[in-house]
């Protein structure tokens, strides 16, 4: 089933019977991990209780009066032939007396001495015996004990094993209390607790179902007529307004928003579009002006000083001539520039697709770069991509130029340009060492006519990502003050 294709109404109404199934289901599976946790700690601490108790008795006895054998392991069996069988019935818990290497003492089993298995510890439970110390909070002591848990036939057992100590504390055997979790009371309880939540979910989700039913309709009315007026809504073409009866607060607000916004979109849709192309001509034409205004008055100067001071019979006229005849040349060359970058802008790249070797076509930009801190790096000879010629060598001498004219007089220069692949695209990095983009020119770094130079008029990396994204490619950067920059130009290879 798709959800995305379910009108608003059902996936509301099914949202909220979905609640509350879950909650449902959580609540339980909270109530069932609870009880299995209440358990556990109930059955682990009635064990060691248990095991304190009798460690107690059998202390007792073995000190007692009563003890004519000398106290040393292998009179355990003596010491407690009868004894184990009262301290045994009285705990209801059957005990079990091994040696330290692990064989069987004693047992108030009465058939386990014709059981191998039990005759003998585990040498895995018997290493983990030795190597096993915990801390007794109540007799606030260190001891070595050890729990083994084990589930045979859907029964839970726990079997410890602690040290029988001597007066001198030393281990004389090792106390073994085999105990099966019976918990049939608290699933009892369990089983209660689950069939009167379950009598209260049923209710829940009922009167869930008549509440989500009733709301989701009210509330889809409303948004179908709504709905119906925005998919009919045309920049071209006259608007109705939406008109509704009375509704909750949220749908008012939602329609009379509407209503303005048609309003205003009428107004101001035409005008829009043309005062953004207006607007935008209107400063690139403040733009030229200005930068063609800069070289004219050195241009002026300069034919002014040389009409002030032009001597026919001066022995240096003719170098004076040349000097003023460059300064012009000069200034001709930046007007030219200024109308080539605006030209060149102002023109969108064509998709001429010739299938070109990238790195081939890198290294021919680089050539007119005579910098010997420029150093280009390629992973393969050849990156066969389809991309103009022209355009490709424009974005690489661009962003090279960019990263030169960013460099600080007190700085050693250094442009790393690095070609690569990455799938089915080109990636073309160009990372410089120079002053960085400072934060709040990072978001006007490609805007045409933005510059920190005091030259130029800023089209160079407005038209490297003119070209790229003609071809369907990217163009990011990173930058940290004072420490350098670095474009990543990303196009693909078709």
């Amino acid at each position: 089933m798709n959800l995305k294709k379910l009108s608003l109404r059902t996936r509301i109404f099914l949202a909220m019977i979905l609640l509350v199934l879950m909650a449902s289901v959580l609540i339980s599976a909270v109530a069932i991990y609870q009880y299995k946790e209440q358990s556990h700690d109930y059955h682990k601490a009635r064990l060691e209780r248990k095991e304190q108790s009798i460690q107690t008795d059998l202390k007792q006895f073995l000190n007692g009066r009563y003890n004519t054998w000398e106290i040393k392991t292998e009179n355990l069996a003596y010491i407690f032939k009868d004894e184990i069988y009262n301290i045994a019935n009285i705990h209801k818990l059957q005990i079990n007396l091994y040696d330290l290497d692990g064989g069987l003492l004693i047992s108030s089993k009465a058939n386990l001495q014709g059981d191998i298995e039990e005759k003998c510890i585990d040498a895995e439970i018997l290493n983990a015996i030795f190597n096993t110390v915990e801390f007794n909070s109540t007799l606030e002591i260190s001891r070595h004990r050890y729990v083994h848990n084990l589930n045979e036939n859907g029964e839970y057992f726990q079997s410890s094993y602690t040290f029988l100590l001597d007066k001198n504390s030393k281990p004389l055997a090792i106390l073994n209390l085999p105990y099966l979790e019976k918990s049939d009371f608290l699933e009892m309880e369990l089983m209660e607790f689950l069939k009167r939540i379950g009598f209260a979910f049923i209710l829940i989700l009922l009167a869930a179902i008549a509440i989500a039913f009733l709301l989701s309709k009210f509330i889809t009315k409303s948004l179908q007529n709504i709905s119906d007026k925005i998919i009919s809504t045309r920049l071209e073409k006259h608007n109705k307004k939406i008109e509704i009866g009375d509704t909750s607060d949220e749908i008012s607000i939602l329609v009379n928003s509407y209503n303005s916004m048609i309003d205003e979109l009428e107004e101001s849709a035409v005008q829009l579009a043309r005062s953004e192309r207006e607007q935008a001509w209107r400063e690139m034409a403040k733009q030229v002006a200005h930068e063609i205004k800069n070289p004219l008055t050195p241009m002026r100067l300069t034919v002014q000083n040389f009409q002030r001071k032009f001597d026919p019979t001066d022995p240096n006229i003719n170098e004076k001539l040349d000097e003023y005849s460059k300064t012009l040349i000069q200034q001709i060359d930046t007007m030219s520039s200024i109308a080539s970058a605006f030209s060149n802008f102002a023109k969108m790249p064509a998709q001429q697709n010739e299938t070109l070797n990238v790195v081939e076509i890198i290294k021919l930009a680089l050539d007119i770069f005579n910098e010997d801190y420029i150093f280009f790096t390629s992973d393969y000879k050849e990156i066969i991509a389809k991309f103009d010629r022209t355009q490709l060598i424009r974005v690489v001498t661009n962003l090279v130029k960019n990263g030169i004219q960013a460099m600080p007089e007190n700085q050693i220069p250094r442009i790393a340009i690095h070609v690569t692949t990455k799938g089915d695209n080109v990636l073309l990095t160009v990372a410089d060492n120079g002053s960085g983009v400072s934060e709040e020119n990072k978001s006007k770094v490609f805007e045409p006519k933005f510059t920190t130079k005091t030259s130029g008029m800023g089209l160079g990396l407005a038209m490297v990502k003119n070209i790229v994204e003609t071809y369907k490619g990217s163009i990011t950067f990173e930058s940290v003050k004072d420490k350098g920059t670095t474009f990543k130009v990303m196009f693909p290879k078709e």
